[in-house]
């Protein structure tokens, strides 16, 4: 099952571990009516038990549905099954995709993880329906010099793929811009939406910024696009 480059437009990822119960419904809530098209619930670190993580993932799902977003849980196609959502995405180091795909069926959405042409590539003969690729401005995580993915590579990314690639990693208001003619068909974000004073209004800036960068599709010019954002 295909899923649509529209629905990926404005992708948020949020920690279970961190924003849960009734605090989470309201936060997806204000988010979708703002203009969020695609809702992935992740749990970082210890303490948070499968059932817990399926339990929200299910709280979410009738908003979800209403918006006609798309849930997908992060890394554990047995919790997406559990819950009922949409499908998973996957870290290139988790579980494969044709695992994924024999476990949840040809009629849920698999995305994989790509940081070069190799993985991408890998991706797709294994049947991954979209990309997530990143760090593209790095991430709280980790150092910019281990997650970089300069803006050429994406964009042969792109090129390669035959699938939809989104874009992801310490994407904000302030450089979202910088992605433009990069190919892809949205952006990822999560610090910038779910920790935003007005999470309403913050996914609506975004999601129109993600649709004027996805609107403008040429062949980037090969620069260090980082160095000029600092």
């Amino acid at each position: 099952m295909e899923i649509s480059a529209e629905k990926l437009r404005l992708y948020a990822v949020i920690d279970c571990a961190k924003l849960n119960g009734p605090a989470l419904e309201r936060a997806v809530e204000e988010l979708l009516s703002g203009g969020v098209t695609c809702l992935e619930l992740e749990v970082e670190g210890e303490g948070f038990s499968p059932e817990d993580f399926a339990a929200q993932a299910q709280a979410v799902r009738p908003l979800c549905q209403r918006f006609q977003a798309p849930l997908l849980i992060r890394n554990s196609p047995s919790v997406a099954q559990l819950s009922g959502a949409d499908g998973v995405r996957l870290d290139w180091s988790a579980a494969g995709v044709a695992e994924a795909r024999s476990l949840l069926g040809p009629a849920k959405f698999i995305g994989s993880s790509a940081h070069d042409v190799k993985e991408a590539i890998l991706a797709q003969r294994q049947g991954a329906d979209f990309l997530v690729c990143g760090s593209v401005f790095g991430s709280s995580a980790q150092t910019d010099a281990v997650v970089a993915l300069e803006r050429p590579e994406l964009w042969r990314i792109c090129k390669a793929a035959g699938m939809p690639v989104i874009a992801a990693g310490g994407i904000t208001p302030q450089n979202a811009p910088l992605l433009i003619a990069t190919g892809i068909v949205g952006i990822a974000v999560s610090r910038s939406l779910f920790y935003a004073p007005n999470k309403l209004i913050a996914a609506h800036e975004l999601r129109g910024l993600a649709e004027r960068i996805c609107a403008y599709q040429e062949e980037p010019p090969i620069i260090n696009y980082r160095r000029r954002n600092r």
